[in-house]
């Protein structure tokens, strides 16, 4: 594709006597749109506490007030932002909004974000964030001075109670750390499939998850902890969560699939950027082996909400397979003649989509429906 050429079309929009948005404009409340949010949010040092609300919902007009307070209690420690999920459509598919109001506190690991689920008063809000605050510092507290593990790890090492915090607990990287007892007949019958996964899942994760083991007869600190009661057991660590089980099967294939999707999780949301432009397009496209791009109804023709539908759809689909860690874009009907030209789209049978492989300029169109089923069917 040449050239692709943005249209930037103006639509107009209802608007309320009194709505949510008019009542935070004038507070400690910041306004996050689709546009802002990975800058100022996920992109940021800052901690942030958000809101995510529709403005006509009585549950997200009767918080107003509380989370004006809670905005003004936190001011100058955590920033507090409201996001329009009715507006802005693509970010309740992007952070699996499901009821609302909804909050999420977005603290150290900015991709994982943890939903907040106590009272929605403003004293019980400060008091749920203040703890996740609390476990941050002690966190940081407990690593800060540790020095930093410059040597190489074996694809496959044992952890003792020595060297546990300093690779696992201080890591920015996955762990899935296997408890073991050299007399245990189920951890010898599991010892093969363990060590055949750890070399695949070191190479296909570019060494972000790591395989371990603790043999809880010489590590009784460590046992002792983590509650192991029983052995084999395999626990996976990520940066500020606490540990939780693995409880799928442990063959080789099924080990280095958990991985896979561990690191997958690892990636921020996927984001379904319009094209605009040739740098929008190259950006996402070039370098991926498939990119995703669909042609969406003009949104005269299918309102806010229609819109909104496609993308969620499209952002349920990127997130499905966000392990292939394809490009996925959109756009409008004649907004980029010459990309819809050489997809073979154009004039008729909108919503429409391709998978292209960018430097092989080769593409294949969806034939079946542009539904969960149908595109699911395509992308398989």
């Amino acid at each position: 594709v040449s050239r692709l050429v943005p249209r930037l079309r103006g639509v107009g929009a209802c608007t309320f006597v009194l709505t949510v948005n008019a009542l935070y404009s004038a507070s400690d409340v910041i306004k996050l749109t689709s546009i802002n949010f990975n800058v100022e949010v996920i992109q940021s040092d800052n901690m942030w506490l958000v809101l995510f609300y529709i403005p006509w919902n009585e549950h997200c007009q009767r918080m107003v007030q509380e989370w004006k307070k809670t905005a003004t209690a936190l001011k100058g420690i955590v920033k507090v932002g409201t996001i329009d999920v009715d507006k802005y459509g693509s970010m309740r598919c992007q952070y699996g909004i499901e009821k609302i109001p909804v909050i999420k506190i977005f603290a150290a690991n900015k991709n994982m974000p943890e939903e907040y689920n106590g009272r929605k008063t403003s004293e019980a809000i400060t008091s749920g964030i203040l703890k996740s605050i609390q476990f941050l510092v002690k966190k940081r507290l407990k690593c800060g001075s540790r020095k930093k593990c410059t040597g190489s790890v074996n694809d496959m090492f044992a952890l003792n109670d020595n060297n546990f915090d300093e690779h696992v607990e201080c890591s920015d990287e996955i762990w899935m750390v296997e408890f073991y007892a050299p007399w245990c007949e189920h951890c010898k019958s599991q010892e093969p499939e363990w060590e055949n996964a750890v070399s695949e899942v070191k190479r296909r994760t570019k060494g972000k998850v790591n395989l371990a083991s603790v043999d809880i007869t010489e590590n009784n600190g460590l046992a002792s902890q983590y509650g192991i009661q029983e052995v084999p057991i395999i626990k996976i660590f990520q940066k500020d969560q606490e540990p939780v089980d693995y409880d799928s099967e442990k063959s080789t294939s099924d080990i280095i699939s958990k991985a896979l999707d561990l690191y997958a999780n690892m990636a921020p949301p996927k984001l379904i950027e319009q094209i605009l432009n040739e740098n929008i397009f190259k950006a996402t496209c070039e370098d991926q082996l498939l990119c995703i791009i669909s042609v969406l109804p003009d949104i005269l023709d299918t309102g806010a909400s229609g819109r909104n539908r496609y993308l969620n759809l499209m952002m349920k689909m990127a997130d499905k397979y966000k392990k292939n860690q394809w490009g996925w874009l959109w756009t409008e009907p004649g907004a980029q003649p010459e990309l819809e030209q050489s997809l073979g789209i154009g004039g008729f049978g909108y919503p429409a989509m391709a998978a292209m492989n960018a430097k092989k300029t080769k593409y294949v169109l969806l034939k079946d429906s542009f539904s969960d089923q149908g595109i699911d069917n395509f992308l398989r």
